[in-house]
């Protein structure tokens, strides 16, 4: 198996940090050195770079609460329901299913893990550059990777709330951050992930043993996503170049067999352009410590209910069903629908009533679902230590993407939508900007990719009405693209101005 999970198996200098007020800026590491001593050598500072990732592994489940970073999208959209047990199973979910959030029930721990990340990409950032004996070169690449990974953590926060608190360097009293409007903070973004490019010391492609890091492609998949979501005209061309390069790299390829990307033996195949990894292999994750080093909890919570031994999938808790218009809007042939979506009682003895939970369709997410074999070797709680890693990037994104920019910057994509079609053994014919985003519709049900299409093309006030839903009774609309501001960051700060929602 490829050495996928080595990366981030260090252990991270920062500890967890609240996201506004003193204890967001106060670092914990594992020396009383002050950080502008604690940096004598590369190791400490290598040290301090994957803490910046390490972040990540925590969009799954945080402190008693699930934010799957794929679900807390999916569920605004059309293709996932919330699921679990009943609508007070993960309430907050459910609030977000049915566009109700307030400013007290929202998915705030999406907020303070990904300030957590800005804040230990910050430190990179500032104190890369007097670490001795480091070549110049390896500084520039921890920057540039730290650099990345902070309008990564950005992008979740600007999609999510738009209006935020935006600092690019770490904060002195009274750790109070200005709030910047959304297209603010989109093009302190998208400027920085330019000063990265021309920086270029990114590999392409992230070597044996790295995979995890932060590649070139990753950063121009990333500003494609910030570029196309923001409707930058003046960008498309730029991002389209992007797309065009790595395709020409020929360093990534579809997959010929869809429903094997998701397999663990699936895993940094050709395909992938980043995945945040997770292992179970020696994973030490627990519900007493859930920050640990390990695997994610999100295929158990995805999984089927009273699933059997024999059938291969655990018995999970059910969270996450798949719509059965989702099922059925592909052709018949078409590898996506079967390689991604489980109709469980079509394959298997059929599960009993009484184990069905709440919006239970009889269809289930194959492409994260919990997998017996999916635990092996873990040292904790099995439940949260799947080895699923989550797939950010794939290549079949950068054709949609590449084709979508080519038509939007009037010239003809359809060569690289033929592709991911003929891939697909799909039938449609279609290569306007709503058929591309319908082909992605069909490429990336449960990918986290749905939703922000449905907005950013200004589809969502079409088809996210409640009439075309079996649960909503709200339609969405423009004032629900921003949710509220945690209350608890506008008690910390009363110069923010709350989203209306």
């Amino acid at each position: 198996m490829i050495m996928k999970k080595i990366f981030f198996a260090i252990i991270a200098t920062a500890a967890l940090l609240s996201s506004c007020g003193k204890d967001f800026v106060t670092v914990k590491h594992n020396s009383s050195e002050p950080l502008d001593e604690y940096f004598i050598n590369e190791a400490r500072m290598y040290q301090s770079l994957v803490a910046a990732y390490d972040s990540l592994e925590w969009l799954d489940y945080f402190d008693q609460y699930c934010n799957a970073l794929t679900l807390a999208s999916d569920i605004m959209a059309d293709d996932i329901y919330c699921g679990g047990s009943n609508e007070g199973d993960q309430p907050v979910l459910v609030k977000t299913h049915y566009y109700t959030l307030t400013s007290t029930d929202v998915l705030d721990r999406i907020w303070t893990i990904c300030y957590s990340g800005i804040n230990r990409s910050c430190i990179v950032i500032e104190y890369v550059d007097s670490v001795p004996g480091m070549s110049d070169d390896t500084k520039a690449l921890y920057k540039a990777e730290a650099m990345v990974l902070r309008a990564f953590y950005y992008n979740l926060l600007w999609k999510y709330w738009g209006n935020i608190p935006y600092y690019d360097k770490n904060l002195a009293a009274p750790y109070i951050a200005p709030q910047l409007k959304a297209e603010e903070v989109y093009a302190k973004c998208v400027g920085h992930l330019e000063t990265v490019f021309e920086m270029d010391v990114l590999p392409m492609k992230a070597a044996a043993g790295s995979e995890g890091r932060v590649t070139k492609a990753m950063a121009y998949m990333l500003y494609a996503e910030m570029v196309m979501y923001q409707n930058d005209s003046s960008r498309y061309g730029t991002a389209l170049g992007y797309m065009k390069e790595i395709i020409t790299s020929t360093q990534y390829s579809l997959v010929s067999d869809f429903a094997s990307i998701w397999l663990e033996s699936g895993e940094w195949g050709s395909e992938s352009i980043w995945e945040i990894n997770y292992t179970s292999e020696g994973a030490v994750r627990s519900w007493g410590a859930p920050l640990a080093t390990g695997g994610t909890v999100y295929p158990m919570l995805i999984g089927v209910p009273g699933a059997t031994e024999a059938s291969g999938f655990s018995d999970g808790w059910g969270f996450g069903p798949v719509a059965k218009s989702a099922y059925d809007m592909y052709d018949d042939g078409d590898q996506r629908r079967d390689g991604g979506i489980l109709c469980y009682n079509d394959l298997f003895e059929p599960i009993p009533a009484e184990k069905t939970r709440w919006q239970h369709t009889g269809y289930y997410l194959l492409k994260y679902i919990a997998r017996r074999s999916g635990t092996h070797g873990q040292l904790a709680d099995a439940d949260m230590n799947h080895c699923n890693n989550v797939r950010v990037y794939r290549y079949a994104e950068t054709l949609l993407n590449a084709a979508e920019l080519s038509v939007l910057t009037g010239g003809d994509g359809s060569a690289y939508l033929a592709e991911v079609r003929q891939r697909a053994g799909s039938k449609d014919t279609g290569t306007d900007q709503r058929a591309i985003i319908e082909e992605r519709h069909k490429e990336f049900v449960g990918e986290g990719k749905r939703y922000w299409d449905l907005v950013r093309s200004g589809l969502a006030q079409e088809v996210l009405k409640s009439a075309n839903h079996e649960w909503r009774k709200i339609d969405w609309s423009p004032s629900k693209k921003y949710w509220p501001l945690p209350q608890s960051e506008c008690d910390k700060d009363p110069n923010l101005k709350q989203n209306a929602y």
